[in-house]
């Protein structure tokens, strides 16, 4: 049977509430959070979903020169509002089918009834995909507006996690807001939502990208003195353009640090030379956090695979076997 049969056969009827003892590909099988358990530090890539068809041969060209690393896992996100939803499943979808990588989905709750998400689940489950990113996502009119449900669907990011585990043997994951959640009171709440996550069945987190690692630490050591060792996963973003790293940090929330903004503003006119700096200060955080333990790193590659690699060989991770072969 092929891989796509065999894909389609088992997961498809796990999402359905059903089992099946046929084999996996171990690419697909492998859970993230037992990754962690047993591989030691997590290096994962995030890329986001092509508006159009040189988009997408931008992104698979980033996807097939980082696939020789061998990194613990990738994901495609939604775009805004739910808006790429059906490329976002189409590109996952073939992430697990035509490459090594392990992919973790992306699912959120924007706009889309229950009944919809449920078949959003049944198409992961139909590439035989394991890991699932749950997510309330930004209001449908966008950051700073009000948060409205679809009238059919899901009014949080527990009740989405509880969803899919209940559809099957899926490992999900969450988001979790280091410098605090646009709608959030403070870091106190970010940390009992974290917990909420965690009760309905979350197994590891991904954050935010960041700037600061102390903003890690703190929600991290919040949620542990909670009674809770959800791992948390840091995200962080190798600068390749001021502009754009400015407008992203606006719409997301994410304050730029006084002194990452100094080095930047020194070279913003130079494209070469902010790369190069944005590489340093990406491998600084780097280093930073995984001295303060962090189980891992996300970056968010923004299509791109240059940066990411560069920031990559200055840690000196050491080849898999797979790589060295």
């Amino acid at each position: 049977m092929s891989l796509r049969g065999a894909a389609s056969h088992t997961l498809a009827g796990m999402a359905h509430g059903t089992s099946s003892t046929m084999p996996q590909a171990e690419h697909l099988t492998r859970s993230i959070p037992r990754m962690l358990e047993q591989e030691g530090t997590s290096y994962s890539f995030e890329f986001f979903p092509p508006k159009d068809d040189a988009g997408e041969q931008t992104l698979w060209d980033a996807i097939r020169h980082l696939e020789p690393i061998h990194p613990t896992f990738v994901s495609v996100t939604y775009g805004a509002g739910g808006s790429t939803r059906e490329r976002t499943v189409r590109v996952t979808g073939r992430i697990a089918l035509e490459t090594t990588l392990t992919p973790m989905a992306h699912l959120t709750c924007v706009g889309s009834s229950v009944a919809e998400l449920r078949r959003v689940v049944g198409e992961y489950a139909d590439a035989g995909i394991r890991n699932v990113l749950a997510l309330r996502g930004d209001p449908p009119g966008g950051p700073g507006t009000p948060w409205t449900p679809h009238p059919e669907g899901l009014n949080h990011a527990d009740e989405l996690v509880a969803l899919i585990r209940s559809l099957g043997s899926f490992t999900v994951g969450v988001a979790a807001f280091p410098d605090g959640h646009p709608e959030s009171s403070g870091l106190d709440q970010d940390a009992d939502v974290l917990v909420r996550k965690a009760d309905a069945g979350a197994e590891f987190a991904v954050t935010q990208f960041i700037f600061d690692a102390d903003s890690y630490v703190r929600l991290r050591d919040r949620v542990v003195a909670r009674g809770r060792g959800l791992p948390i996963i840091p995200g962080l973003m190798p600068v390749t353009s001021f502009a754009q790293v400015s407008r992203m940090a606006m719409m997301s929330g994410t304050p730029l640090p006084a002194g990452v903004v100094s080095r930047l503003e020194a070279v913003a006119d130079d494209p070469v030379a902010i790369r190069e700096v944005g590489v340093l200060i990406a491998t600084e955080l780097s280093q930073r956090l995984l001295a303060e333990g962090a189980p891992g790193l996300h970056f968010y590659t923004m299509n791109r695979s240059p940066a990411t690699l560069q920031v990559y060989a200055n840690l000196g991770v050491p080849s898999s076997p797979e790589a060295a072969s």
